[in-house]
């Protein structure tokens, strides 16, 4: 006869807890799921090559770099989940968002400088990891700047990528703009976009890489009748080296490379953060994520992609919902996403049957994502969603760094002046309410 166990009695608690402690031990394999976790990482990682080129592209970065980054971060974030589980079906990779910061640091430094720039993007972020920071830099930096930041580096790739769309061969160049060959490539991709859209909309709570899997062969089997452009990866030699900046790096070029690493540290920070809470609401078993277990692996992830030149990781949102809707149940599939992955890495002339109109359908679609971000931004207010579109234009108009900033400053100089002018505060007081604010905001991560 079966006992009944009252939801609110003490021994229920301790079954639930015991039954966490479980799928803590095994968040990195379970044999039960084997052939689940095995088919989740090839389907999803046949979905983040793409993805990886795309952004890699974006970033100034050499292609076989980003998804070397991805390997490495894959491995990094399958090891941690045997002893420090931080979400469990959240599958690593470089992030579209901070591709244009990565960008901006390659025309800013140059590459011989990035190595050090990521190195000290670590440091930073093992400090926010061991004080357990990221609670007050989402009190500092709020989530509505961040979706108003990513909507302007949406925008960014939007228009980055939308230049593929009407590329055409060398050979197929002429005096007129408007050939024949590029009014054939604006057909051909706008196409391809609506069809990725088409199958977006019917597979993306069920399936969501048939869409990428349709549009990729669909383009390598076009690409054999039609001349297009094609993608080109550098076969590059990955170097390790300790990531120490340049001879002729000057004061004030260092100086400002730490700003910029502590904008990098923050930004992958808030945004992991963000991402956690969305992969908790998908995990199949609902378990709980622990976001500073997630910033653990990210930070060690980006200490060791430093030494070869790599690139900053996160446990990317699409990724993981991929991850997830193709069955994985542990992180398991990272480590089989990490291998398939790296098996492209190394073997990069399969890559070359990329058609380039096929990666800017795939682009434009992560571009208009992030833009689109900005709707939920207004169940925080109108006046978030006022802040977080001048954000996005900023960003876009002045630079990220820059524009996130600016939007800062507003943001506190509004604070400042609805306190103490029309609600009567004064001054001290509202920085008094704001020191109070991290207070609260320690103790209820405590609870």
């Amino acid at each position: 006869m079966a006992t009944h166990v009252d939801k609110e009695s003490p021994l229920n608690d301790q079954c639930i807890e015991s039954v966490n402690i479980k799928e803590s031990e095994s968040a990195a394999f379970q044999a039960q799921y084997f052939f689940r976790d095995t088919a989740a990482g090839l389907i999803t990682g046949a979905m983040a090559i793409p993805l990886t080129i795309g952004i890699a592209i974006m970033s100034d970065y050499p292609i076989k770099v980003g998804l070397a980054t991805v390997v490495f971060a894959s491995l990094i974030g399958w090891l941690f989940a045997w002893f420090k589980p931080g979400n469990y079906i959240g599958s690593p990779g470089i992030a579209a968002g901070l591709a244009p910061v990565l960008a901006l640091g390659v025309a800013s430094f140059g590459w011989e400088n990035m190595a050090f720039c990521i190195f000290m993007t670590a440091i930073m972020q093992a400090i926010i990891w061991k004080f357990n920071w990221q609670k007050y830099l989402l009190v500092a930096v709020p989530v509505y700047l961040v979706e108003g930041l990513l909507a302007g580096v949406g925008l960014k790739i939007f228009l980055k990528f939308s230049e593929f769309t009407y590329e055409i061969p060398a050979e197929m160049v002429t005096e007129n703009f408007w050939n024949d060959a590029r009014i054939l490539m604006v057909i051909i991709s706008t196409t391809a976009v609506a069809f990725f859209l088409f199958l977006f909309s019917i597979f993306k709570d069920k399936q969501p890489a048939i869409p990428y899997f349709a549009l990729i062969v669909g383009g390598i089997i076009l690409a054999q009748f039609v001349s297009v452009p094609m993608i080109s990866v550098e076969d590059v030699d990955l170097q390790f080296k300790l990531p120490l900046p340049a001879e002729d790096v000057t004061m004030m070029m260092f100086v400002y490379m730490i700003l910029f690493c502590a904008m990098l540290a923050i930004v992958d920070v808030i945004e992991q953060v963000m991402s956690n809470a969305a992969i908790e609401k998908i995990d199949p078993l609902k378990r709980k994520t622990n976001s500073n277990n997630s910033l653990l692996a990210i930070w060690v992830a980006n200490l060791g992609s430093s030494l070869f030149g790599g690139m900053t990781n996160l446990d990317g949102l699409a990724k993981s919902t991929t991850n997830k809707l193709a069955g994985a149940m542990t992180k398991f599939s990272v480590l089989v996403i990490g291998s398939f992955i790296c098996f492209f890495t190394f073997n990069v002339q399969y890559l070359d049957y990329l058609p380039k109109f096929a990666l800017a359908a795939i682009m434009l679609f992560t571009g208009y994502k992030m833009i689109a971000g900005l709707v939920h931004v207004a169940h925080y207010g109108t006046y978030a969603l006022i802040l977080a579109v001048i954000t996005a234009g900023l960003v876009f108009k002045i630079g990220i760094f820059e524009g996130l900033l600016v939007a800062m400053m507003i943001h506190g100089i509004i604070h400042y002046v609805v306190y103490t002018k029309h609600g009567n505060v004064p001054g001290k007081e509202v920085v008094k309410q704001y020191f109070r604010s991290l207070k609260n905001n320690d103790n209820s991560n405590l609870e």
